[in-house]
């Protein structure tokens, strides 16, 4: 098993949603305001008057091999508006209960 965090801005969750539902990824936490700043480009996301964007993130438990087609559509909903913002990063899951 694999933990899979994503970072996104707020307007992609419902593409998200549906990225998940083709690739059978059900369980899901998702904190709705995360406040951050990619670490090659692109504009901060604060939730302030100067940089009024806010992203949110999602943890989602899921079988290892259900990883790569899910990464790769994440990958290409990102290349097609690389400036709105998403990061996926996956995580071994040592033991689950």
């Amino acid at each position: 098993m694999k933990s899979v965090f994503i970072t996104f801005n707020q307007a992609y969750y419902e593409a998200i949603l549906d990225v998940m539902k083709r690739n059978y990824i059900r369980g899901f936490t998702r904190w709705d305001v995360v406040q951050g700043r990619g670490s090659h480009n692109g504009e901060p996301h604060f939730g302030s008057h100067a940089w009024p964007t806010l992203n949110s993130a999602i943890l989602a438990v899921i079988d290892t091999e259900r990883v790569p087609p899910f990464l790769e559509e994440l990958h290409e909903l990102d290349a097609a508006t690389e400036a709105q913002g998403l990061r996926a990063f996956v995580w071994n899951v040592e033991q689950a209960v």
